[in-house]
C-alpha cells in the first residue's frame, strides 16, 4: 500500500512541477513578446534574445502535453532527479528547431504564409505525422526520445504559428490547444482529418484575402 501511494505521490509531484514550469514560461514568454507582434512581417531580434523566447515559447506550449511522460517516466525510474533531466532535454530538441528557425526565417508576405500553412495541413494527413504522434503518446526512456518523435507530430503545427504570426500571444495559444488535444487524444480520422483540411482551408484564405485572418496583417 505504501508503495502505491507513493507511486501516485511521485506522479502528482512530477506533473504538478512541471505544469508550474509550464506556467512560468507563459509568462515570461508573454513578456519577451510584447510590442514585436507585427503579423508575417514580424522580426525575430537578437540570436540570443530569439532563442531564450522560443526555449520558453516551447517550454510554454510543449510542457502541459508532455506532463503524463514525465510522470510516467518519474514512476518507472521511482525518482523525481530524472524529471529535470528529461524534461532539460526534451526541451533541448524543440531549442534546436528554434535554431533551425532562426537560420531559414524571414518577414514574409501572405503567398509565403499560405503555402507554408497549406503544406503543414498537407503534412498533417500523412502516415508519417500518424506515426510520430502515436509515439509521441507511448513510453519512451529519454527526453530526447520523446522530443524528436514529439518535434515530428506537431512541427506542421508550429509552422503554422511561423507562418501566421510567431510574435502572436493568440496564435500561441490556439497552436497549444491543438498540440495539447493531439497529445492526449488518440488519433481519429474522424477528427483529424477535418482540423488537417481547416489548416488547408486557411492556408487558402490567407493567399485570397489575408485581411480576414486574425494578426496576419501588421497593426496600423
Amino acid at each position: 500500500m505504501n508503495n502505491a501511494k507513493d507511486t501516485v505521490h511521485l506522479r502528482y509531484i512530477a506533473a504538478t512541477s512541471t505544469l508550474a514550469v509550464a506556467a512560468a514560461c507563459w509568462v515570461v514568454a508573454i513578456r519577451q513578446m510584447v510590442g514585436m507582434n507585427m503579423g508575417a512581417a514580424s522580426r525575430l531580434g537578437s540570436f540570443g534574445f530569439f532563442v531564450v523566447l522560443w526555449a520558453s515559447m516551447m517550454a510554454a506550449m510543449m510542457l502541459p502535453g508532455a506532463t503524463p511522460a514525465v510522470s510516467r517516466r518519474a514512476q518507472v525510474s521511482g525518482q523525481l532527479s530524472v524529471v529535470p533531466l528529461f524534461v532539460g532535454s526534451y526541451l533541448a530538441v524543440w531549442t534546436l528547431v528554434g535554431v533551425a528557425v532562426f537560420a531559414l526565417y524571414r518577414p514574409h508576405g501572405a503567398i509565403t504564409a499560405g503555402s507554408v500553412v497549406i503544406a503543414a495541413g498537407v503534412y498533417e494527413l500523412t502516415p508519417l505525422k500518424s506515426r510520430f504522434r502515436r509515439r509521441c503518446s507511448a513510453a519512451v526512456r529519454s527526453g530526447f526520445e520523446f522530443g524528436f518523435c514529439c518535434v515530428g507530430s506537431s512541427i506542421g503545427l508550429m509552422l503554422v504559428l511561423v507562418a501566421v504570426s510567431i510574435m502572436s500571444v493568440t496564435w500561441m495559444s490556439v497552436i497549444t490547444v491543438l498540440v495539447l488535444a493531439q497529445k492526449l487524444l488518440p488519433v481519429r480520422g474522424s477528427v483529424d482529418v477535418p482540423v488537417a483540411l481547416a489548416i488547408v482551408g486557411l492556408g487558402v484564405l490567407i493567399i485570397i484575402d489575408p485581411a480576414l485572418i486574425p494578426g496576419l496583417v501588421p497593426p496600423t
